[in-house]
């Protein structure tokens, strides 16, 4: 499933297509997704304006000039490609191909120009159906069933040791199954927590409550730092490209060449300290990560 990092590079390029536009008409080529599309989902969206393209833990956040609000999820694959109104891409940057099986096509949005910038059409394609479109008033959205149970934002200014240690502070659960309850930290997944713990040098199976202690607190501070330190050079990258992931342009992310523990299993650690990685298995989810300087 897309992380945080994946969902921000789909935001960062749907945004110069949609943000400003108007959706001119809206083509949906089936009932239901994950869940059935909201009543008069394509009406609803018709005529309007986009005021902002935002992104909520792994979720988009369309924002509408009538106060209401697209929500949309990649589920496990997920994608959209942007094209202009005469079918060639919003970038001229692209080494794959953008073209998928249209039978897969489930959403298309056609979208008005914005100044000089031509008409654009997003197309939403998801050949497993676990994405989601909902629309939610503004004044609703965080109470919402999608958001209200949701943690903090993983790159917000909220996140840093002190927060981590008051979170974490007496559970008894994995350093990594506390990192990806969504109800603590909204956003973080299973390829991110692995990076991140690697790069503060703790252990996925160490206490979570350690960090909140007087003597945790440093490396919950290391925690956060590597965390955000992560996260944005994952997005800078363009997030991972492992299975379905593509940004909108059709390009792959890259930052799955700078993995420093995921997918390792069995290599030398990059620090050089004699360690191996090893792969564990948490809650269902493959957990790669050092013994030597992961303690």
């Amino acid at each position: 499933m897309p992380e945080l990092p994946e969902v921000e590079t789909v935001r960062r390029g749907l945004q110069p297509a949609m943000e400003g536009a108007t959706f001119d008409k809206v083509e949906v080529n089936r009932k239901d997704l994950r869940v059935p599309f909201p009543r008069g989902f394509a009406k609803r969206l018709t005529g309007r304006r986009v005021i902002s393209v935002g992104r909520r833990a792994k979720y988009l956040t369309v924002d509408l000039d009538d106060g209401e609000v697209l929500v949309m999820h990649l589920g496990m694959s997920g994608s959209f490609r942007v094209a202009t109104a005469k079918g060639t891409k919003l970038t001229a940057r692209s080494y794959h191909a953008v073209a998928k099986v249209s039978a897969h096509d489930h959403v298309v949005f056609h979208m008005s120009g914005i100044g000089r910038r031509p008409a654009a059409t997003v197309i939403f394609n998801d050949p497993r159906r676990f994405g989601l479109m909902d629309i939610i008033p503004r004044a609703e959205l965080a109470q919402s069933k999608h958001f209200r149970a949701m943690g903090i934002e993983p790159l917000g200014n909220e996140l840093d040791g002190g927060l981590i240690a008051r979170l974490f502070k007496g559970r008894k659960a994995p350093l990594k199954a506390a990192l990806m309850d969504q109800r603590l930290i909204a956003g973080l997944g299973n390829i991110y927590v692995c990076e991140a713990l690697w790069r503060a040098r703790l252990s996925p199976d160490r206490k979570a409550g350690t960090l909140g202690t007087k003597a945790g607190v440093p490396k919950a501070a290391a925690l956060a730092a590597a965390i955000r330190a992560v996260l944005e050079a994952a997005i800078e990258a363009g997030g991972s490209s492992l299975r379905d992931h593509k940004r909108p342009d059709g390009e792959l992310g890259e930052f799955q060449h700078a993995f420093a523990v995921y997918d390792r299993e069995g290599k030398p650690c990059l620090r050089h300290d004699g360690g191996i990685i090893r792969r564990t298995v948490h809650s269902g989810r493959s957990t790669f990560f050092c013994p030597v300087c992961q303690k």
